[in-house]
């Protein structure tokens, strides 16, 4: 029987099997750089079936120096605890009949009753339509479970129970203690007996005992006893690391488990936790469906990991998040999971989950070919709601800015309806649900994407030195390499093409090579009569900053295309319609404007997630020193490449640091101050050597202006090293002949920044026919 049962499940999870990829290396990419830009220290993903883990991987640190993360790291899980543990128990004792979802929670805790909480059910408070506030006030010394029971009971609701949606941690609290009170056992002794140990999970927990403490990806960077052995969440600390909120530790693996035993309608192998219907019923919404988010028993409910998602209804899919930086999505439709552990709380102030988070859901979701809602329907659990229109995102959730993918998506990519097109883009190439440029493109209806091609540091940004051509595991297609054999698209490349897409994230700076690629793009379409459609993004350094001197016309190359200032103060957009007028390329082109963009835009203002174009420029903070720092490229001195800081640390094995940082600061360069640093690059100039220096703070980014600064810097090494400093080697990336000759002179920065003004007013009245945005931003 056990093995007729095998080979029928064997034959079910051939289409999942067959469509899982050759290689993970888009998600990979994504991942690395989410930890490049500082979002979280490190994570561990794991991709499966119902059948078992298809895919385990653990990336970056956990964060303390040196120490790695591994598949088997321990997570705080925050809020999956409320799915995990204490769904799982409720629906456990419903079945059993100790508990009811439609009774009032005031039948089993009767003090909660009070203050208008008496008719709040189990239903409701699973699916956090209860009417109950976000959290409690935890104000106050000496808080601990007794006084955050009498909280609970002290609370007033805050919206008619069943009237909308309002997470709130105190549904589960409560929860929680409904669990305790029935079954008469502490939640973690329930929960462990009933749901952690028949599934195999041996990781699993509250309260992790002091041998998995090394194991623990820790929260905060403090001691060791109060970043890893006790529970993040302050409510769920009062109440003694046990809640039905949070407090659930555990590993990726264990995850795992649990999800492959929800997709088997509660059994792994001989063991079930849950029937069927209890399974189904996490499946089907229990809030209003006009809601912007639907929820079910316990979980969040969201559409099927399908290329078509977006246009379903939020149904097929449960996930649930929690605020440490975890995730985890089982999908009853495709038969797959996800999982997403990270700390990224360990980032004070910069740590976020979200964006890859969706980048994940997005590049598991463009695996699978769009399905229409009736095939959906056809299950039974989810009939009823997959035929209901998709509720609409709220504009607070939504970017401020829409790039050129988006706008496009908008229009029913209209604009290239029946054409056979070519895209050039890297990782930076997304829209604004975190999908890759190059899946939306896959996938939409009249379009054929035939192949791909990748600028400097290759399709996954990840890349240093030559690239070579691939396949593109996900969906198949040929990248060509426009950094490796050849930096222009070929004949043979573009044949039986109509158009091509560029979609890539610009720096903003005239020596960045994307705008190059931009220019031999167009040369080459305009060559073989293709058309150019140029997806708009956003200048990061604002597209009202124009400054530094002009390249001189003799000096064109791939690091500088057109005779442009160090920032041009243009989008890619406005630099293509440059190219093709100044240039008479004679291109067919079409810029997708954004929407919602203004010049003076700052990138945080657009809403939108930073994705590190290249391994070098990870946060923003470096993007708004590049155009100084990246001057003394080519020189003999470090730039930080090959560190954690490049482009905010500046040094050589030979320059005195405290030195050097005391001569800048006395030089007041607005906008930034200096301190004396060490650093050993591993990889780049000085590889595996200790290199004195300065890192470089960015104290005003409205002051900084990153042309002086790259001059006041070269000026002072040229001071200070006048036998040892390349000074001729800036020419490459400073562009003026006649600002080389004056930093030759020994000529004061501001002097020299005063004397290239005229050049850069010339700029700005001749670019100003080519732009297309207006306006200060809102």
């Amino acid at each position: 029987m056990r093995w007729w049962r095998s080979c029928l499940l064997a034959l079910w999870l051939a289409p999942v099997l067959a469509a899982m990829p050759s290689s993970w290396a888009p998600l990979e990419a994504a991942v690395r750089a989410q930890i490049l830009a500082g979002r979280m220290p490190g994570a561990v993903v794991i991709v499966g079936d119902a059948g078992g883990v298809r895919y385990r991987q653990a990336f970056g640190s956990r964060g303390p120096a040196g120490e790695r993360m591994t598949e088997d790291s321990l997570f705080d899980l925050a809020s999956l605890t409320k799915a995990v543990a204490t769904t799982t128990a409720v629906l456990q004792l419903v079945e059993r009949h100790w508990l009811a979802l439609d009774a009032p929670a005031a039948r089993y805790w009767p003090a909660f009753a009070s203050h208008g909480k008496d008719t709040i059910t189990l239903r409701q408070l699973l699916a956090h339509t209860s009417g109950l506030p976000v959290g409690l006030n935890l104000s106050g010394q000496g808080v601990d479970r007794e006084e955050m029971l009498r909280r609970i009971v002290a609370t007033r609701r805050v919206a008619e129970p069943g009237s909308k949606v309002l997470y709130s941690d105190i549904n589960f609290e409560v929860l929680g203690v409904l669990v305790e009170r029935v079954s008469g056992q502490p939640l973690d002794v329930y929960c462990q007996r009933h749901i952690f140990q028949p599934l195999g999970m041996r990781d699993t927990g509250f309260l992790p005992a002091a041998e998995r403490w090394p194991r623990i990806a820790p929260t905060r960077p403090a001691s060791a006893n109060l970043a890893r052995g006790r529970v993040h969440d302050p409510a769920a600390q009062h109440m003694g690391g046990v809640s039905g909120h949070a407090g659930l530790f555990a590993s990726a693996d264990d995850l795992a488990r649990f999800a492959r035993a929800l997709l088997n309608d509660g059994r792994l192998g001989w063991q079930r936790i849950l029937r069927p219907q209890s399974v189904a019923l996490l499946f089907q919404p229990q809030s209003p469906t006009e809601a912007p988010h639907w929820r079910g028993i316990g979980w969040a409910l969201e559409a099927p990991l399908v290329a078509n998602r977006d246009a379903l209804a939020p149904v097929g899919m449960i996930g649930q998040t929690g605020f440490t930086g975890t995730g985890l999505w089982i999908d009853r439709v495709t038969q797959r999971f996800l999982i997403v552990l990270s700390n990224r709380v360990y980032q004070e102030g910069s740590g976020d989950a979200q964006p890859l988070r969706h980048q994940l859901l997005a590049l598991l979701a463009s695996l699978e070919p769009p399905r229409p809602p009736a095939a959906i329907a056809a299950d039974p659990v989810l009939a009823t709601a997959a035929a209901l229109p998709p509720p609409l995102l709220p504009a607070d959730e939504r970017p401020r800015v829409e790039t050129g993918i988006d706008v496009l998506e908008a229009q029913a990519f209209a604009p290239l309806a029946g054409l056979r097109i070519g895209l050039i883009t890297n990782l930076s190439g997304v829209d604004g649900r975190g999908w890759r440029t190059l899946d939306r493109l896959r996938w939409a209806p009249g379009v054929t994407l035939a192949a791909v091609f990748s600028p400097e540091h290759g399709v996954y940004g990840d890349q240093e030195g030559q690239v070579a051509s691939q396949t593109e595991p996900f969906s198949g297609l040929p990248v060509y390499s426009l950094y490796g054999a050849t930096r222009r698209p070929t004949p043979a490349m573009l044949a039986g093409l109509d158009a091509l897409v560029f979609d890539i994230q610009d720096a903003g700076v005239r020596f960045y090579t994307f705008a190059s690629t931009l220019g031999y793009a167009l040369e080459a379409a305009a060559a073989q009569g293709l058309r150019v459609f140029v997806l708009d993004r956003p200048n990061p350094l604002g597209a009202d900053r124009v400054d530094g001197p002009l390249l001189d016309d003799d000096l064109t190359s791939f690091t500088g295309y057109f005779p442009l200032p160090v920032q041009h103060g243009m989008t890619l957009g406005e630099l293509a319609r440059l190219f093709n007028a100044e240039k008479r390329l004679g291109a067919g082109l079409t810029v997708v404007a954004m929407q919602g963009y203004r010049r003076a835009m700052r990138f945080e203002e657009t809403r939108l997630s930073w994705l590190p174009p290249s391994p070098n420029l990870r946060t923003l903070g470096q993007v708004r020193l590049y155009p100084g720092v990246a001057l003394l490229e080519g020189t003999n001195v470090s730039v930080g490449r090959g560190t954690e800081r490049p482009f905010e640390w500046l040094g050589a094995p030979w320059i005195d640091g405290a030195g050097l940082a005391e001569e800048l600061n006395a030089r007041a360069i607005p906008g930034v101050r200096f301190e004396p640093a060490e650093f050993v690059p591993d990889d780049s100039l000085y590889r595996g050597e200790r290199c004195q220096g300065v890192r470089l703070i960015v104290t005003d980014r409205q002051a900084l202006r990153a042309p002086l600064l790259g001059v006041e810097l070269i000026a002072a090494l040229q001071r200070r090293y006048p036998q040892r400093f390349e000074l001729a080697q800036t020419l490459g990336m400073v562009g003026s002949r006649q600002v080389l000759a004056a930093l030759q002179r020994d000529e004061d920065p501001r002097r020299i920044e005063a004397d290239w003004q005229p050049a850069l007013q010339r700029f700005r009245e001749s670019r100003e026919r080519y732009l297309l945005y207006d306006g200060a931003a809102p």
